[in-house]
């Protein structure tokens, strides 16, 4: 793929190896503030847990990364392309999985996957090896022709998830992976993204503490729409345990 027609400094040599950027983002809603000024990078191979308290700003930082809102100020990259200027180019380097994604209840797994397939322009044999590949990376082989209103949560989360990676995408931004899932979907869910790391860029929203030791090498903590932390888990410990100094870092707000 080219390189966007006019490339932002975001994108020039020393930041090149970051595939998510967040430069000053801010979203206001009135009197409201969502986040204020959070920067941020997601560097290249890195699988990065973004930590917060519920209503932290994390998933609106999120839809603002992945171009479903428009920041009130600051910008949004990814692989070096702007959300706002280059959205379709960033697009076909990204996918990405809601919390509570929408599915449509009565498609089966099948229909879903081959209509988000047609969506991103794949068709044909590309289109069916595609498919055969994610149905068996996130093994719901089992219910493929099973309406999704009748999927437990833990397969309509994979499913989910196969839509995200049909395309082969660079980047991967998931929010609230394992949320609500039992601890056996939790475990084939970590197992997943681990797989995917292998050649993507993962930024994983959670408010579970145990996905940070579990999932990931890098970590950024907001709390009340501000940034507070980016570094490694280790560094985010200091010594202390990651709940500790979430609680310190939150103000004590539990997770």
């Amino acid at each position: 793929m080219s390189e966007p027609s006019t490339q932002s400094p975001a994108a020039s040599a020393p930041a090149a190896q970051a595939l998510i950027q967040a430069e000053g983002l801010s979203k206001y809603y009135g009197d409201f503030t969502a986040i204020r000024d959070v920067s941020f990078s997601v560097p290249q191979g890195s699988v990065t847990a973004f930590l917060g308290p519920n209503g932290a700003g994390k998933s609106t930082t999120m839809k603002i990364l992945t171009g479903f809102l428009a920041p009130s100020a600051g910008r949004a990259l990814i692989a070096g392309y702007d959300m706002d200027t280059h959205r379709i180019e960033a697009s076909r380097l990204l996918g990405y999985l809601p919390e509570n994604g929408p599915l449509y209840p009565e498609m089966t797994p099948a229909t879903y996957l081959r209509f988000t397939g047609e969506v991103r322009g794949l068709g044909g044999a590309r289109l069916k090896d595609a498919l055969d590949k994610v149905a068996a990376a996130c093994r719901i082989e089992e219910v493929w022709y099973k309406p999704v209103r009748k999927l437990s949560k833990g397969f309509r989360q994979r499913v989910g998830l196969a839509q995200a990676i049909l395309h082969e995408p660079k980047v991967l931004i998931l929010d609230e992976p394992t949320s609500g899932l039992d601890p056996n979907q939790i475990q084939l869910v970590r197992e997943l993204v681990r797989t995917l790391a292998k050649d993507k860029t993962i930024l994983l929203s959670t408010h579970i503490l145990q996905e940070v030791e579990a999932m990931s090498d890098r970590v950024i903590l907001v709390s009340e729409g501000r940034l507070v932390f980016q570094g490694t888990p280790k560094e985010l410990a200091g010594g202390k345990t990651i709940e500790e100094r979430f609680r310190e870092l939150t103000k004590g707000v539990a997770a």
